[in-house]
Formats: structure tokens, sequence, C-alpha cells
């Protein structure tokens, strides 16, 4: 799926944005389950996912929102397919470096029109570190993000210099005085794009100031052979294989006693 240029660039920039991965045609049917699904959760619950951090870029006159669900392969088969789609685990696959590709967690994220809550500059890496750092996301976008919805900004080449002190208030967010969203760089995407990055690229995105809603899809994976460093955030569709197999599952023999009980087990068949 992803050319050798694309693939260099992603190891020295930490980022590509894959265009034209799922057609408009897709992107469009993915944005319609989306705002279908959070019609249908807003009203049991409350969906709203704005940072503490994030209020502190709000305006009195502008009150920012965020809405959110996780685990959406859950909620509608549209994204259990979305996330075993070839082309989106080919070029997950290519990045991360080896045929297997696990799942970590999904999140639907919704920008509201006007009033979209940004993210501070932050790593993903503090919310769920791994011992190898092989964790990487995929932004998929169901409608157009340029600037003004609130795109995506990354720190180039910052997922060299590893896991940094983030503030813990609010949310995980590195100091807003030192990492300011304006000096990030823009990843403007279309319906159908793509962005991959490195769990340790520092990365965050502005308010929607636009008359549209900005809907992604992150889906979140990892190399199964590197374990997380601590048990934290925790899904009920982690360790879901979405490409090749789970080697780790047979690394360690089991005794014979297992085994006995194993194949003596009972059971209707």
């Amino acid at each position: 799926m992803l050319s050798p240029d694309q693939v260099a660039f992603y190891r020295e920039h930490g980022y590509v944005l894959v265009k034209g991965l799922l057609s408009t045609e897709e992107a469009a049917a993915y944005r319609q389950e989306c705002h279908a699904l959070i019609t249908r959760l807003q009203t049991i619950r409350d969906v709203d996912a704005t940072w503490g951090s994030a209020r502190k870029l709000s305006t009195a006159a502008v009150q920012t929102r965020l809405l959110h669900c996780h685990d959406v392969q859950f909620y509608a088969a549209a994204f259990a397919r979305l996330i075993v789609d070839d082309r989106l685990t080919s070029a997950a696959a290519a990045l991360i470096g080896g045929p297997n590709v696990q799942l970590h967690h999904t999140k639907m994220f919704i920008k509201p029109p006007e009033k979209g809550s940004p993210f501070p500059m932050h790593q993903d890496q503090p919310y769920f570190p791994h011992d190898r750092h092989s964790m990487i996301a995929a932004i998929c976008h169901f409608d157009d993000a340029p600037l003004e919805k609130g795109c995506v900004r990354v720190v180039p080449g910052s997922h060299k210099l590893g896991p940094l002190p983030h503030d813990r208030e609010g949310g995980w967010h590195l100091p807003l005085d030192r990492y300011p969203l304006e000096d990030a760089v823009p990843c403007p995407a279309k319906a159908g794009d793509v962005l991959f990055f490195s769990y340790l690229t520092i990365h965050g995105s502005g308010i929607n100031v636009s008359a549209e809603a900005r809907t992604t899809v992150l889906v979140q994976m990892r190399d199964p052979l590197d374990p997380p460093s601590i048990r934290t955030h925790e899904s009920r569709g982690q360790g879901m294989m979405l490409r090749g197999i789970d080697p780790s599952c047979c690394t360690v023999k089991p005794s014979s006693e297992a085994a006995a009980a194993t194949t003596m087990g009972g059971g209707a068949m």
C-alpha cells in the first residue's frame, strides 16, 4: 500500500499522510455511521471528551466541545470492517516494520462546528507506554479537515526524542508555553485520507471554527510482540489481530498438566 518513499518519510519525520486510502464514497458512509452513533449515544450518556487542559484554550465566548466514543467496532459493524481493511492494515504493517498488526483501541472524534475542542500538544506514549515503542496511530478522515476545522498538527522528527515528561493536569500534555499549537506543522486532509504517526510524535489540533463538523476515527495499533510497560488504558477490543498472527501466544509451551487438561477438556462440539 505504501511506497518506499512514504515509509522513509515516516521513519524520518514520525508521520505520513496517505491520501485517498479510502474513497470519498466510503468516507461519506463512515461519516454517516459516526454521526448516527453519536446521536444514539448522547441520549443515554455524556459524550463530551474535552480535556481540562483544552478548556484553557477556549475563550469566554466559545466553550468548546468534543464528542467521542471508544471501541466503535462494538457499536457498528461498519467499523469492524474498517479496522481489518487490507489497505489500512498493510500500511500499518509497513510502518510498524513487521507482518503482524494488533489492535490496541479505537476512538471516534467529532469536533462540532464553530466550537470543536482542541487537543494541546502531546505524545500518546504516556497514556499507554510500551517497551519497544511500536505503537502507531491512524486517523481516518471522513470529511475534509482543513486548518479552520482544527486539523492535526505535528512536530516533525519529534519521535526521535523518545518519551518526554508531560503535565498530567487536565489530561497528559506538554507545557503549553513551550509547545504552542501554532508552532506545529498542520496536516490538512481530505475525506478518505489517513494520517499515520508514531505514539512518540508530538501532535495536537486546533479549534474547529468552521461551519461543518470534523469527523474522524482513530485506530491505535502495535506489534503483538511489543508488550505494554504497564497495564493501563485497556479496552474491550485490545489484542485483536488486525493482520497476520500473534506469535506471543505460542512462545511459552504449556505444562504437561495444562496440555492434558486442554486435550481432555470435554464440552459439546
